[in-house]
């Protein structure tokens, strides 16, 4: 069996600089062994299969899976996968939009307003879906802390955040602290969380926040860019006025590279979290 194959960098303000996302089409005659097998060899932190849509309104259905297991639902891959449906003709039933079909519902996509079409790279947003946040539990929390190598004093916050994947997650006091952090992912494994970070850049930088993404427990130590964690906290911090309602976020720097996450709050409060996609592999995949 032969199926079509791409592979493409998203939320890359160029070449090579964001989260590589490997996107299989046709894949309704694969079995879950079968996505889970592709995407643990082909060891990017995500892979999707893209398959006919079964939910009214939805152009096309998605299953998402990493290394560890499949996702309800995951940022880069929404983008990467519209994008590549769009590359091979997909139409979507609205012009204005187009909706994806994923296990946790129907996810609405845009073109971004700085989409071009006479540059390598599209500009997609996808709806942040709804999130719940709660208190971390304290012993879990110093025990996090102590397996990044943190001094408790630089963490402002601390919640859970779920819109699907769920991510213990902490502001921090500035972005050269999460910067500097050394995870101790072996700990970090064992305590069986997603952990994401954020903390503000200073007054004149190019983008607001440093983000990073842990999730050892995934397979993946360390995520380059980090599309549902940055709607969650996007929602979170702009929720409780941390950040205005118009970001860049920063994601990728300790792993070289640049990744960059657009953050719009519309003025019916919805949050829209775009970036870049780019094509760089289109090819077939053999099974």
């Amino acid at each position: 069996m032969n199926l079509p194959f791409v592979q493409l960098d998203v939320f890359a303000p160029s070449p090579f600089s964001g989260n590589p996302l490997a996107v299989v089409f046709d894949a309704d005659a694969l079995s879950a062994a079968q996505m889970q097998q592709v995407t643990s060899w082909l060891n990017l932190s995500e892979t999707t299969f893209l398959l006919r849509p079964t939910e009214p309104g939805a152009d096309y259905r998605v299953r998402i899976f990493t290394p560890g297991g499949e996702l309800p639902f995951a940022g880069h891959p929404t983008l990467g996968t519209c994008a590549a449906w769009l590359l091979r003709g997909g139409k979507p039933a609205d012009a204005q939009r187009i909706v994806q079909q994923s296990a946790i519902g129907l996810v609405p996509i845009r073109r971004a307003p700085e989409d071009n079409a006479n540059t390598a790279a599209t500009r997609l947003a996808f709806a942040a879906p709804p999130f719940r946040s709660e208190a971390v539990d304290a012993p879990l929390l110093r025990k996090v802390i102590a397996a990044l190598g943190l001094q408790s004093g630089a963490v402002r916050d601390s919640a859970w955040l779920d819109n699907g994947p769920r991510w213990l997650t902490l502001w921090l006091d500035a972005a050269e602290t999460v910067l500097g952090l050394n995870p101790d992912h072996s700990t970090l494994k064992a305590l069986g969380v997603k952990v994401g970070v954020a903390g503000p850049h200073g007054a004149g930088a190019e983008t607001a926040i440093e983000v990073r993404a842990f999730v050892s427990n995934l397979g993946v130590p360390e995520d380059p860019v980090t599309g549902s964690l940055n709607a969650s906290l996007a929602q979170w911090l702009i929720g409780n006025g941390a950040l205005p309602a118009r970001y860049v976020a920063a994601q990728g720097s300790r792993l070289g590279r640049s990744g960059r996450v657009h953050i719009a709050q519309d003025a019916q409060g919805q949050v829209w979290v775009g970036g870049d996609v780019r094509v760089v592999v289109q090819g077939q995949l053999s099974l």
